[in-house]
């Protein structure tokens, strides 16, 4: 009979999700780039080497935390895009205030994807195609009968989902060039989300006019 190798233990699993939270805090003070591996592991509650063993770079545990808050984002998104009784304003809507909230509480997020876009793609690219690809045919399907009916006017699945993101996350990429640019600072900027949550869909769905 073959023996299979044992899964990790549940203290493991809590030791390594204690760690990814402490990143995840570590990384909202900081950012991915300035944060340290002494201070995670302090922020954890665990010496160096023992986050070592988990995580054998500061890499693989950014890597981890991207995955795992993906693994939370991209499963609400595709539904509502791929829901066939939603109304594409509501679509808007509700993809607007999950990118938002879900951005807001990771702020550090957006840039370290572009980051690592420019100088590892292969990393950041396993890790997203292992969502698999946006379910567009029911919103190509809502576009196309929007556009024939003249509501809107034609527009691809695809440039509308990244119009719509791209309108949703640059502040978080462009965070630093806002405040000092535009005066926008930690104490300013949820503010200014709270009231992107409530204007930014409105924008978009009035570029959609014919």
């Amino acid at each position: 009979m073959q023996r299979t190798e044992p899964g990790p233990s549940g203290a493991d699993l809590q030791t390594r999700e204690r760690i990814l939270a402490a990143a995840h805090r570590v990384f909202l003070r900081s950012g991915t780039a300035k944060a340290r591996t002494v201070d995670i592991a302090e922020e954890a509650g665990v010496n160096k080497a023992l986050l070592h063993y988990y995580f054998s770079t500061k890499a693989k545990l950014a890597d981890a935390v991207f995955a795992a808050s993906i693994a939370q984002l991209i499963p609400r998104v595709f539904a509502i895009l791929g829901d066939t009784n939603t109304s594409l304003e509501h679509k808007v809507r509700e993809v607007v205030r999950e990118q938002i909230e879900f951005h807001g509480a990771r702020p550090y997020l957006a840039a370290y994807v572009v980051s690592e876009m420019h100088t590892e793609p292969e990393r950041l690219h396993p890790l997203l195609a292992a969502r698999g690809r946006a379910p567009l045919a029911t919103l190509a399907a809502q576009l196309d009968a929007e556009a024939a009916a003249g509501r809107i006017r034609a527009i691809s699945a695809e440039s509308f989902v990244i119009n719509l993101i791209a309108l949703v996350v640059f502040p978080f990429i462009a965070r630093p060039m806002l405040d000092a640019l535009l005066g926008l600072d930690a104490e300013r900027f949820p503010a200014f989300l709270e009231e992107r949550k409530r204007t930014l869909p409105d924008f978009f769905l009035a570029s959609l006019r014919p």
